[in-house]
This record gives C-alpha cells, structure tokens and sequence, in this order.
C-alpha cells in the first residue's frame, strides 16, 4: 500500500477505551488511533479530514492535559447542523476517533459505555468545536481556519480539468501531489490553523 509519507510524520492521538478494556480488545484499554487509520476510514486526505483529526488531537490534548483522553467520555458539539458543508465529514472522523454519536451509537450495557447522544448540533458557540468531559464537566472550544495555507496556483486549472473528464494521467497525479501538499502544510502548521481556548 503506497501513501504520502508524511501521514507516518501525523501524531497519534492516544485514547483509553473502557468498554474495550471491559470486551478484552486492548489491555487496559489504551490504544491509538493514526491518521493513516482515519484516511482509510474516510476513503481520502483533505483539509476537512486533517482538520477534523486535529480537531481532536489538539482539543483532548488541552483537555486532559497529562491524562489519557477516555473515549466514550466526551461530549461534543458544533455550532452548524449536520447537513450544513463539512459538518457531517468532521462529525464522522471525530466519531471514528472519540466514539461520540448523537443518536446512532453504542447504547452501551445497562446503561454503561454508551456512545449515543454524545455529539449535539446546532449548538449556541462561536468556535468549529466543543469537547466536554463527561466526568469534569470542563470544556474546550476549538477553532479550526486553513484559509491561511493556500492551495499551489496549478490546482485550479487542473481541477478544471479533472471536472470535465479532459486531465491526462499525468495532471491527475500532479494534481493529487498538489493536494496533499496542501494537506501536510496544514499540519506543518497546525499551531497557526488550530487555536484552542478553555470554556
């Protein structure tokens, strides 16, 4: 399996499962969870999926500070509905990771590891996302703005081309490269495109 190289360069974002622990999938329930893994999921690499995978990253990191993120135990929630732009893509990465569903998840084991409406929209807050602790009741709210990394200038044309079936095998790679390259200078510069403040 061939893949940019610098999804092996994204950190892995460290996760304690109970229910996993409770299921014997992983001892003590810690795992992690790579952007390789997520991309898999998502069936591509974009700015929304970067974006939602730091999202996470660096809102549990400010939320647990020293401790591992427990997944399961995190309520999130966003300021757009589900079906507005990217909402659903950031909403389905950010379930892969955390677990949070809002009515379709786990409905847990008499009554415990339940994952179902943990994740709320149409929420009253300003940033891209707010993650909760189930177990504090202490927020984040996480602010997610690419706008400043801008696309290599051949991406247009070439995206013209591909929208109209006329790109030859070369174009159709240059413009993938091109892609990604945008998407590994979002992370290079994750502190300048991610900003996370305490609720």
């Amino acid at each position: 399996m061939k893949y940019p190289k610098f999804f092996d360069d994204v950190k892995s974002i460290r996760l304690r499962d109970k229910l996993s622990m409770v299921l014997g999938a992983f001892d003590d329930g810690i795992y992690e969870i790579s952007y390789l893994e997520v991309v898999k999921s998502a069936g591509h690499s974009c700015p929304t999926v970067m974006g939602a995978y730091l999202l996470c990253s660096e809102g549990l990191a400010e939320l647990y500070k020293d401790f591992i993120p427990v997944r399961g135990e995190v309520k999130v929630e966003f300021k757009e509905s589900l079906e507005d732009g990217v909402a659903g893509v950031i909403a389905n990465t950010i379930t892969q990771i955390i677990g949070a569903t809002s009515k379709s998840g786990f409905k847990g084991l008499n009554g415990n590891f339940a994952r179902h409406s943990l994740m709320n929209f149409n929420v009253d807050i300003s940033s891209s996302v707010r993650f909760t602790r189930l177990d504090t009741d202490e927020s984040v709210d996480v602010f997610y703005d690419p706008s400043s990394i801008k696309p290599d200038v051949n991406m247009q044309p070439l995206m013209q081309k591909i929208l109209t079936n006329s790109a030859d095998a070369d174009e159709l790679k240059e413009f993938g490269e091109l892609w990604q390259d945008r998407v590994k200078r979002i992370y290079e510069n994750k502190n300048s495109v991610v900003k996370v403040l305490k609720v």
